[in-house]
């Protein structure tokens, strides 16, 4: 078996837990795995339309529709007037929503187990082959754009000699590691696609 077979099945084991575990919530919770889905995207981004979260978390609209109908009916989300757009509606997380989303937050021991048996070189080295990984699957339209440093107007990299902390970030004016790349950034503004492109050209020198 060749090394990128043996790489996709792996990520085929890993995601077998994650889809195990998905369905174990739905029991305790009963929430199913789009719903919380939903949930969870509207406490970490705000506020937002059935069309944008059905995008965010690549669900046809008719899917999140459903989702989001059942959220409200079980009192985890409601519908409010979008304030740039009165004939639209947003969806935003009830008290009980954000409770629930705060407990679904916790990732399976088994999993946090499994990142725990990496060293930090190898922590480091895995959180940049997942970069990689994933702006290849956007690139091909295979998930939705996800908030990563590398897309980011204030990231800056291979900014600095120290090989521990080569990269920067404008936000906070702080250097730092492979390790700390964000796969999904609250602070996240999007580069314009120019300096995206730079950027990454940069950015895969210093992987390579």
């Amino acid at each position: 078996m060749t090394a990128n077979a043996n790489i996709v099945t792996g990520l085929a084991k890993i995601g077998m837990v994650l889809r195990s575990e998905a369905w174990q919530r739905t029991e305790v919770t009963g929430l199913s795995p789009t719903q919380a889905q939903i949930l969870a995207h509207l406490v970490q981004r705000g506020p937002t339309r059935v069309g944008a979260v059905a995008a965010a978390i690549a669900v046809t609209q008719p899917t999140a529709s459903d989702a989001v109908t059942a959220l409200v009916r079980k009192g985890y989300v409601e519908r409010r007037p979008d304030p740039e757009d009165a004939r639209a509606a947003q969806l935003h997380p009830t008290k009980a929503g954000r409770r629930l989303a705060e407990e679904l937050a916790v990732w399976p021991d088994a999993l946090l187990a499994a990142v725990d048996a990496l060293d930090p070189s190898e922590g480091a080295a895995f959180v940049k082959a997942l970069v990689k990984m994933i702006r290849t699957l956007q690139e091909r339209g295979a998930i939705p754009v996800q908030r990563m440093c590398v897309s980011c107007r204030h990231f800056r990299p291979n900014a600095h000699s120290d090989a521990a902390r080569p990269h920067h970030c404008a936000f906070v004016d702080a250097a730092f590691g492979d390790a700390a790349l964000r796969l999904d950034c609250g602070e996240h503004v999007a580069a314009d696609a120019s300096v995206q492109l730079e950027s990454w050209a940069r950015f895969k020198e210093a992987a390579a």
